[in-house]
């Protein structure tokens, strides 16, 4: 197949949370066009239904490719990927890749064999997860937590807004009160909006742990599945799409400019 120069990639989430996916694939590709798409309207996935998402993420994801003729297509979001990956991977003609949990890194790294993994409701319930641990952390206790306030301040940080610290606090205290918590060295944030608030995480741990999640990993794949084809000699600007254009998202207009999104559109 063919392939122009400018068909961009596409990176797709709920929100905001594919930034951290949108980052370290700028960096392995500086010259790629780029279109992110946030469903704001369906904001956010990690308390919605398997049905929902199964049903949603599909048929906007078609939309996509239709207006914007991408080469490949990122589902950076954790819970789409885990509930819609496949289904979305027979409806579309072009490469797509997903962001899974990286929990196989994450037992690498453990010594004293406690993991956890932070992400949504609807992802840490997922039976995928179930076989990640299973596969890669079978020496391991594997503790879950599911946090739709993370997610929330995620985007509130990128909106620039004040941040309560009780929110990441909480939400690693999930992991850490659970049996063994107390020994837990690394955790896999398994929601693509986590990585951006790495740092209120690590200042709320009461010891070290090491903060693990896909991003270096994805760009990698991007970079692998791309290689060959042509870019343009300069990275055009970026476009963001938004399911619904509100006054929250005009709030992010500096954030989304930080990682070459000039544009924003409504699909």
């Amino acid at each position: 197949m063919t392939v122009a120069p400018t068909a961009p990639l596409l990176f797709f989430d709920s929100g905001v949370g594919g930034l951290s996916i949108l980052g370290p694939s700028r960096a392995a590709l500086p010259n790629a066009p780029v279109v992110y798409a946030a469903d704001s309207a369906g904001f956010p996935y990690g308390t919605k239904s398997e049905a929902e998402i199964a049903a949603r993420v599909p048929a906007l994801l078609g939309r996509l490719v239709e207006r914007y003729r991408p080469r490949l297509a990122v589902i950076a979001c954790n819970t789409a990927s885990t509930i819609a990956l496949p289904v979305v991977r027979a409806a579309l003609d072009i490469p797509v890749v997903g962001t899974v949990p990286a929990i196989k890194p994450a037992a690498l790294l453990s010594r004293s064999r406690v993991l956890g993994v932070l992400g949504t409701d609807a992802t840490v319930r997922q039976p995928y997860v179930d076989r990640l641990a299973a596969e890669f952390g079978n020496d391991c206790i594997v503790l879950r937590h599911g946090s739709a306030a993370l997610v929330q301040l995620a985007e509130a940080k990128l909106r620039g807004e004040t941040l309560d610290p009780a929110v990441a606090r909480d939400a690693l205290s999930g992991l850490l009160d659970q049996p063994g918590g107390d020994r837990m060295d690394v955790a896999v944030l398994a929601c693509t909006h986590f990585p951006l608030v790495e740092e209120e995480l690590a200042a709320a741990a009461p010891h070290p742990i090491r903060f693990v999640h896909g991003g270096e990993g994805i760009a990698r794949r991007i970079a692998y599945l791309t290689q060959g084809q042509p870019w343009p000699d300069a990275p055009p600007p970026g476009t963001a799409v938004f399911t619904r254009v509100n006054d929250d998202v005009h709030a992010l207009e500096k954030a989304l400019a930080g990682y070459g999104l000039a544009r924003i559109e409504a699909l």
